[in-house]
Formats: structure tokens, C-alpha cells, sequence
């Protein structure tokens, strides 16, 4: 095992999802990537000099002596290799969701309990820079109440679920927000100390098909209705086969503020506070940088930007090896992923029954 300064970390998925954990990072070494796809994960360890390449994950987290792992795998196996990492002492940040399943992400949450390693939801979407800036305005009672929210996240991934074969069953072939945390996880940030209560789910049905001319079982825009601990309301919108270009967006509804982001590229997000604008005046978020950005972004933010995602990968990681460092709670818990995970593992049984209204656990009684 290497000291706190300088953790060695072995990254799952290598070479899919899990290279965005290859970026240079203060306090973490590179020290073991693991794929199955031997040729890529030649080519890939061929930029590392001296990191160790495996085919097998078992074996890299029983014989190499790393402190982390970064699961950068398909959705399926996030928790059974999250598990397998945590019961070994190691630290653990996985990529999202959290799971596939209600009854595995309890054991998730248990094998957190009794781990001695920090476990951490990958949810890159809360560290976006825009995301970051609203999210202290938050804090400072900028919006006052926060009681309303939107997040959309449409992302055509017909071509890739070609090359991509897992995403057919586990993105496509799976009916309700089977890929919910983009949205919701900024959105808690925006709702501190809330969750979803309930939830029910309805789809616009199904307008294309896949290579071999079979309908996709999720249906095309998939909207999922939360209604919250506190009683405010959020609105969860996913598309991943409509042809039209990507977007993401939010919108967020205080006593005091509200904020309506862009779903178009380079456009601004735009935000009107009670405090700081004139009558009903819009400014843009990024007018609030200099004042609001946290100072850890603006610090990294040079090394950030080439990371990927806007730098919030970056972000995210250097944030995680922090709380790891100074013995912190992680950024990103169980139960945080939790959180963000279960309301639309129970959306898919929620569009099963016409949209009916139905319970999400709340995984700090399990």
C-alpha cells in the first residue's frame, strides 16, 4: 500500500468510461488498468511506462497493491465490483448509477457499512462549473426555498448502443429513467438535506428500432414525477432515441430565485435572484463566477479543462482523493448515490403500472 500522499489507484474499464481516472491528478498514481479488451488495453498501458495492465479484476484487486479503484465498467457491474473492492479495505469510486437493482444496491449499502475503504458515486454532472456556481448561491440562501426543479438529459445513443452491446438490455432495453442521476444529482445539491419520497413514470411511446428492426423497449422521452421529502416537486425528463441533438438542462424554482439553464451549447444559462437583480431582470450564471466559484475549481481549473466533461471529471477525482486524505465523509456516499439512484430503479415498475404513484426506499434504514 502507497501513503496518503500519494495513493496508488487501479481503474476498472480502462478503456471505455474508466479512462477518464487515467488523467493526471495531485495525489493519485496510475498504478494498474484493467480491461478484458486486451488489445486496447495494450495500446492503453502503452502511455503509462511502469503501470500494470490486467484482464481480470479479481485478480488486480487481490494482487496489485493499489489503495483505490475507479469502476468505470457497465452499468451492471458497478455494485458487485464495488463490493468486491470495498471487502477487500480498498476505497471505491464508481460510476453511475450506483446499481441496477434495488435489491443489490442494498447490498452496496451494507457492504459500505462495514467497510473500512470511502465509497463514492461518480456523478460528474454535479461537479459542472455552471452546477458548482448554483450550487453555492444555494447555500448562501440566494434562491431562499427551494421547493421546484426540472433536469432533462437527451442524449441520442442509438449508434452507440451498436458498438456498445451492454447499454441495448441495460439503456434501451430497460422501460422508465433507467439513467436518472445526471439529472437528479445536481438537483439534491439544489435541495440540501432532501430525497424523493415517490415517484410515478410515463413514457411517449415507441417510434424506432434497433439494427434487427425490434422496437427498444424504453420508450421514447420517459418522464419520471418526484415528489420530495419537504414536498416540492421535480421533473425528470429522459430520451436516449429521438433523433435531435443532445442537451442538457435544468431549471430550479426558490422563494427567492430561479434559475433556467440552456439546452443549447455555449448558450447562457440564465438566473434571476430577488438580491441581485434588477426587477425581473435576468443575468447569466457565469456573471457570478469570480464571487461564487468555489476556490478549489478556480485552483484547478487550468489542469481541469483538459480532463474531460468541462473538467468536472477532474473535479470529482481530486475531490475524492481529498476527503480520502484528510479522513473527510466522502462527497458522494451510499446514501447520496442512493439518493440519486433508487427513484428511477422504481420508475421502471412505476411505467409497468400506467404511472402509478409508488414508494422510494430510503436506504438509511436498510
Amino acid at each position: 500500500m502507497s501513503t496518503l500522499e500519494s495513493l496508488n489507484v487501479g481503474v476498472v474499464g480502462a478503456c471505455g468510461r474508466g479512462g477518464f481516472a487515467t488523467h493526471p491528478v495531485p495525489g493519485v498514481r496510475l498504478h494498474a488498468l484493467c480491461d478484458i479488451n486486451r488489445e486496447a488495453l495494450d495500446a492503453a498501458a502503452a502511455k503509462f511506462p511502469g503501470v500494470e495492465r490486467w484482464a481480470d479484476f479479481g485478480e488486480m484487486i487481490d494482487k496489485s497493491k493499489i489503495d483505490m479503484v475507479v469502476v468505470g465498467t457497465p452499468m451492471p457491474l458497478h455494485v458487485p465490483q464495488s463490493i468486491a473492492a470495498l471487502r477487500r479495505g480498498l476505497h471505491v469510486m464508481s460510476e453511475v448509477p450506483a446499481g441496477v437493482g434495488i435489491e443489490e444496491c442494498r447490498e452496496l449499502v451494507l457492504a459500505c457499512r462495514q467497510a473500512k475503504g470511502l465509497y463514492m458515486m461518480a456523478e460528474n454532472m454535479n461537479y459542472f462549473r455552471p452546477m458548482r456556481i448554483v450550487t453555492e448561491m444555494v447555500r448562501r440562501g440566494l434562491f431562499g426555498k427551494t421547493y421546484y426543479a426540472e433536469g432533462e438529459y437527451l442524449h441520442e445513443l442509438r449508434d452507440l448502443t451498436e458498438r456498445t452491446p451492454w447499454r441495448r438490455k441495460w439503456a434501451l432495453g430497460t422501460n422508465g429513467v433507467t439513467y436518472g442521476t445526471h439529472s437528479l444529482g445536481p438537483i439534491l445539491q439544489w435541495m440540501p438535506g432532501d430525497r424523493v419520497t415517490s415517484v410515478c413514470s410515463v413514457g411517449a411511446g415507441q417510434h424506432h428500432v434497433d439494427a434487427a428492426g425490434k422496437p427498444y423497449e424504453l420508450e421514447d422521452c420517459c418522464v419520471m414525477l418526484c415528489r420530495m421529502q419537504s414536498g416540492g416537486l421535480v421533473k425528470i425528463r429522459m430520451d436516449f432515441t429521438s433523433d435531435r441533438p443532445s442537451a442538457h438542462r435544468f431549471c430550479l424554482q426558490g422563494t427567492d430565485g430561479c434559475l433556467e439553464s440552456s439546452a443549447v451549447l455555449r448558450d447562457p444559462d440564465r438566473i434571476w435572484l430577488r438580491s441581485r437583480c434588477e426587477g425581473r431582470a435576468w443575468r447569466t450564471v457565469e456573471e457570478f463566477a469570480e464571487e461564487l466559484l468555489p476556490e478549489s475549481w478556480k485552483r484547478a481549473e487550468a489542469d481541469a479543462k483538459s480532463a474531460g466533461h468541462g473538467g468536472s471529471d477532474y473535479m470529482q477525482l481530486l475531490d475524492f482523493v481529498t476527503a480520502i486524505r484528510t479522513n473527510g465523509p466522502s462527497p458522494i456516499g451510499v446514501h447520496e448515490a442512493m439518493d440519486m439512484t433508487l427513484p428511477g430503479l422504481v420508475s421502471q415498475k412505476s411505467i409497468l403500472e400506467a404511472g402509478r404513484w409508488l414508494d422510494v426506499p430510503d436506504s438509511r434504514t436498510w
